[in-house]
């Protein structure tokens, strides 16, 4: 459809159930006005006369699962309704073109050669790995314009990235594979593109969140092929909203605190003969714990038990999602983040004990929904030491949370989403 139809189509309703299926009934106005703006803008930059299609892919959140995946442990992840759209077309000419809103265009051919360590963390090498990862696999690539926008909110631990890397994916999945390659596959070449080509090693988590959508669970115990399962969980229906707060902070100079999460779980691991601690059972550390502590320190064996203890709580949240059991699932939210805050060690850095804002979000959370421990659940979200809170707020209890939540961290701290049930997707 041309750039004039499909503006046209948009404004007369013809897409509104389709935007009330992706954001909801309330959303509907917004969404008309958000895609043709992104047609028009697709229409200024490429031409009016293109024949376009339309696509959205979502955000993520990590539900359960902290620092599991990097020791071969299981995650439970789920798509949020902050998404990227982009309004594409093919051009033919065999390269490669998208303009995001807010940064310069990037142009690559769409037969990349080796990936080139100058172009590393720039949004280029994303489109080239893409492109390289379909052809690794023996699919179609070709040319194609795009115009995206986003509204998956950066340093907000839901994955700007991922979504954009599985949106260049879709994209040439519906242009020229006939929409053929699944969602795990498409997360897989989305992975592969930020490992090889942009430089930045990563676990497949975000990617598969984003691309399969609803509540995913994620299983690395074979590295190379995760095990994935949908869980058909409608938290919507259930009457609670996800709410994720982001508390500001410096992230800066954070690399030496994440890296030693998996560092000292490994080192556990290794005095017991293991590459990592998955298979690794509580009663076998604590057995030995008392001479560990001389060669691995403490804190190393208490991010190992938190794991141990996590892994098996992750599994069992999947049970629970499965047969519908809220209670079950909100009370595993809730072991995860005091175990994240006890054993794990992640919710500030020793480097500055003065500002620890993760801390306080969570003490503000439990005060702000003091009385309903039975039907909430709140914990640290994504890698943490700094960043966003995490909170699953019954729909009645969301205004004063997010008021609460923002009295003390500003306006638009508090992300009030939604699950949403589909992954990367074309709108038309």
């Amino acid at each position: 459809m041309q750039t004039k139809e499909l503006i046209a189509l948009i404004e007369n309703g013809g897409l509104d159930s389709r935007f009330a299926a992706l954001y909801g009934e309330s959303a509907v106005a917004a969404q008309r006005e958000r895609y043709t703006d992104a047609v028009r803008e697709f229409s200024s930059l490429f031409g009016a006369d293109r024949e376009v299609r339309l696509f959205s892919v979502p955000g993520r959140s990590e539900i359960s699962g902290n620092h599991t995946d990097h020791n071969r442990g299981c995650v439970i992840a789920a798509a949020v309704d902050l998404d990227i759209i982009a309004v594409a077309s093919a051009n033919g000419d065999g390269r490669v073109t998208v303009k995001s809103k807010g940064f310069p265009a990037d142009t690559v051919d769409c037969h990349p050669g080796e990936p080139d360590e100058k172009l590393f963390y720039t949004s280029g090498s994303l489109l080239s790995g893409v492109c390289a990862g379909f052809e690794k696999r023996g699919y179609r690539v070709g040319g194609y314009d795009a115009y995206t926008t986003s509204n998956v909110l950066k340093g907000s631990g839901i994955s700007s990235s991922a979504a954009f890397e599985v949106m260049i994916g879709t994209v040439m999945n519906h242009l020229y594979n006939d929409a053929v390659i699944t969602a795990p596959v498409i997360a897989e070449i989305a992975q592969y593109a930020e490992n090889v080509y942009f430089g930045k090693p990563s676990g497949l988590m975000d990617q598969t969140a984003c691309a399969v959508g609803g509540f995913s669970f994620i299983d690395f115990a074979d590295p190379k092929a995760a095990k994935i399962e949908k869980l058909g969980f409608d938290l919507s229906r259930a009457g609670y909203s996800l709410c994720i707060t982001n508390t500001g902070g410096n992230h800066t100079d954070l690399n030496d605190d994440y890296a030693s999460v998996p560092a000292e779980m490994k080192a556990v691991a290794e005095e017991f003969g293991r590459g990592v601690l998955r298979g690794l059972t509580v009663k076998e550390l604590l057995a030995r714990a008392g001479e560990l502590r001389e060669k691995v320190g403490d804190r190393a064996i208490l991010r190992a038990f938190h794991f141990i203890r996590e892994n098996e709580r992750v599994m069992g949240q999947a049970e629970a999602l499965k047969r519908g059991d809220i209670g079950s699932f909100l009370r595993g939210v809730r072991a995860s983040g005091e175990s994240s805050f006890m054993y794990l060690q992640n919710v500030y850095t020793t480097k500055n004990v003065r500002e620890q804002g993760l801390s306080l979000a969570l003490a503000v959370t439990d005060y702000a929904l003091s009385g309903t421990e039975r039907t909430s659940a709140w914990r640290v979200h994504g890698g943490g030491f700094a960043g966003t809170v995490q909170a699953f707020v019954p729909d009645e209890n969301v205004d004063g949370y997010k008021s609460g939540m923002e009295a003390v961290f500003g306006a638009g701290s508090c992300a009030v989403l939604k699950v949403r049930p589909e992954g990367c997707t074309a709108v038309l």
